[in-house]
């Protein structure tokens, strides 16, 4: 990929995550952090409110792109190391398996005191493997089909491993973050996975569109000589 487009990539991935953040917190977090300020006319703090939950979200932005090509290194490993696409896939289904149970297992269940909490952990992890699915399946019938299993691998496991640092806080408010901070990442990550063809193959035309200028000019200094 060329510069230029990757910085047109990660800017929109950037976006992605600061307008996903900010829209969801505003329903999210409106009682506590946005509502208050409204009622008493602090609209400035309101503002900052907001403003703090964007770069929130450009934040995770950030650790979801990082992650995203650190993938891209582990799967040209993978396929490496079992020598064979068709074992690499059988081994990230059995990692998708044993993360989905880690998360049940050692995340939810201790972190939820109460039925609703277990319910609302539940539903979270739902839509994670229900947006990687789908993801998945549009990845493969716009690309190959062989890249399903891979795209289903990043969208769980690797969205996970993004998103276990605010699993692991013990605070009271933690729902509400665990919540809110799995949304930014589904939505770059799916971004990241659908365009990055897009943006290759762009980066390839611009290429070739360079290196016809560079022998264009090539020919016009011999011309002129």
């Amino acid at each position: 990929m060329t510069i230029r487009n990757w910085f047109i990539f990660f800017f929109k991935a950037l976006v992605i995550g600061g307008v996903v953040t900010g829209a969801l917190a505003m329903i999210i977090r409106w009682d506590d952090a946005f509502s208050p300020y409204l009622a008493s006319g602090e609209y400035l703090e309101f503002a900052a409110s907001l403003l703090w939950f964007v770069f929130l979200g450009m934040t995770m932005s950030v650790l979801s792109q990082m992650g995203f090509f650190a993938y891209l290194t582990v799967h040209q490993f993978g396929v490496n190391i079992f020598k064979t696409l068709t074992l690499w896939n059988w081994v990230q289904l059995l990692i998708i398996a044993l993360v989905i149970f880690d998360l049940i297992k050692f995340r939810f269940m201790p972190l939820a005191d109460t039925q609703a909490q277990l319910l609302l952990y539940l539903g979270l992890l739902a839509m994670l493997v229900i947006t990687g699915l789908v993801v998945a399946y549009f990845k493969a019938k716009w690309t190959k089909k062989h890249a399903f299993i891979s795209a289903l691998f990043f969208m769980i496991v690797i969205t996970t491993l993004e998103w276990l640092p605010v699993l692991m806080v013990d605070e009271k408010d933690v729902d509400r973050y665990v919540t809110l901070l799995l949304f930014p990442l589904l939505a770059v990550n799916a971004y990241q996975l659908l365009k990055l063809p897009k943006y290759n193959a762009k980066s390839e035309v611009d290429r070739m569109k360079l290196e016809e200028r560079r022998k264009a000019r090539a020919q016009a200094s011999k011309a002129k000589a």
